[in-house]
C-alpha cells in the first residue's frame, strides 16, 4: 500500500483524490493545509484523520508520496523539501514557474531514484494515443489550433476588489499559467520545440495576463494557442491536415474527439468523461512508477522532456507578450 498526503484543499486536489480512490494499492494518509480547521474538514470528507500544517510536520509524519496543489508559485519550494525528505511528488501543473526549477526538481529525483511527475492530465491520459492515431489519417498537418478558455469563477471575485491567488501575478496565476499550459503540452508532445514563436496577452490592472494567445513556427505549419480566464469558449480544438481534420472539444481531458475525412466520413474518437476520472489515470502512472521504479521507462521520459519543454516554451511566451510574474 502506498501512503499519500495532499497539500492544498481546493476543488482540484478533491477531484485528484476522489480519481486515486479508483486505484488499487492508492491510500489517502494525511491532508497538509495551512489551516487545521480547513484541514480538518477537508479530511473529514475522505475519512481520512491525519492533518497537518506544515511541510516540516508532514515529512516528520511519513508518508511515501505527496500530491501538491498550491498555488503556483509554492510548486518549486514545497517539491523541493519533498524530494530532499526522499517525498515522491506529483505537482499539478505547472510544475514550476522557471524551466530551470524544474530542472533542478528532475535531477534531485534522478539522483535519490525517486518519482517526480507533473499532473498534467493529457500526459497520463491514454486518449492521447487515441488522438495521434487519428491525427495520422488527416494527411499531412497543415495547421493546428488549441484553445482552453474558461470563465474563472474567481473573476467576480477579482472585480470586486479582491486578489485571488489565480488573477495574482506574485502567486504566479494568469490565464497562460492556469489554462494555457493544456495548450503548450500537447503542442510540445506531438511536434516538439518549434522554430520561433510570437505571443499576445490581454493583462488586467494588476498585471495578471486575462486571456492571450501565440503563434508557433513548425516551418511547414504554424501551431495557434489562445486561452482566457475571463471568457468561455463555444467552440473546439482543431488539427487540420490535408486529409481530413481532428477536432478536440477539451483539450485539457481528451474529451468530444472526431474525426472528419475529406471524403465526408466521421468517426467519434472519444466522447465525454467525467474529471475524476481522468486525473486517475495520473494517479494510476504515478502508482505504477512508485511501485516499479521502472524510471527508464520510454513514456516516464517523455513525460518528463515534455513537461521541461512545456515550461521553456511557456517561459518564451511570457517574455514574448510582456507578462510578469512574482
Amino acid at each position: 500500500m502506498i501512503d499519500y498526503a495532499v497539500i492544498g484543499t481546493s476543488f482540484i486536489t478533491e477531484e485528484f483524490i476522489r480519481g486515486a480512490q479508483l486505484v488499487k494499492g492508492l491510500r489517502l494518509a494525511c491532508v497538509c493545509s495551512r489551516s487545521r480547521e480547513k484541514g480538518l474538514e477537508f479530511a473529514r470528507r475522505f475519512s481520512c484523520e491525519n492533518v497537518v500544517t506544515s511541510l516540516e510536520e508532514l515529512a516528520a509524519f511519513g508518508v511515501d508520496a505527496a500530491y501538491v496543489a498550491s498555488p503556483n508559485s509554492l510548486h518549486f519550494e514545497q517539491s523541493l523539501f519533498l524530494l530532499q525528505s526522499n517525498i515522491n511528488v506529483l505537482c499539478e501543473k505547472p510544475a514550476t514557474v522557471k524551466s530551470s526549477e524544474i530542472k533542478t526538481l528532475q535531477a534531485l529525483a534522478k539522483e535519490r531514484s525517486l518519482v517526480y511527475l507533473e499532473a498534467m492530465m493529457f500526459l497520463y491520459s491514454p486518449r492521447r494515443f487515441l488522438l495521434q492515431e487519428a491525427m495520422g489519417k488527416v494527411g499531412k498537418i497543415r495547421s493546428a489550433h488549441f484553445d482552453f478558455s474558461q470563465y474563472s469563477s474567481r473573476y467576480k471575485a477579482y472585480l470586486q476588489g479582491q486578489n485571488p491567488n489565480i488573477f495574482n501575478p506574485k502567486m504566479s496565476g494568469g490565464s497562460l499559467m492556469d489554462l494555457g499550459c493544456y495548450c503548450i503540452c500537447p503542442t510540445v508532445y506531438f511536434w516538439g520545440r518549434p522554430r520561433a514563436l510570437s505571443a499576445f496577452a490581454v493583462l488586467l490592472e494588476n498585471g495578471a495576463d486575462s486571456n492571450g494567445g501565440a503563434l508557433l513556427d513548425y516551418g511547414d505549419f504554424l501551431a495557434s494557442l489562445t486561452y482566457s480566464k475571463t471568457g468561455q469558449s463555444r467552440g473546439v480544438s482543431q488539427i487540420i491536415g490535408d486529409l481530413g481534420t481532428v477536432t478536440i472539444d477539451s483539450i485539457s481531458q481528451l474529451t468530444g474527439i472526431k474525426l472528419y475525412l475529406n471524403t465526408g466520413e466521421c468517426e467519434t474518437i472519444a466522447g465525454p468523461l467525467e474529471k475524476h476520472i481522468t486525473m486517475s489515470y495520473e494517479a494510476q502512472t504515478f502508482y505504477d512508477y512508485l511501485t516499479a521504479k521502472n524510471l527508464d521507462d520510454k513514456e516516464y521520459i517523455k513525460s518528463q522532456e515534455c513537461s521541461l519543454l512545456t515550461a521553456e516554451v511557456s517561459e518564451k511566451i511570457r517574455q514574448s507578450a510582456g507578462i510578469k510574474l512574482g
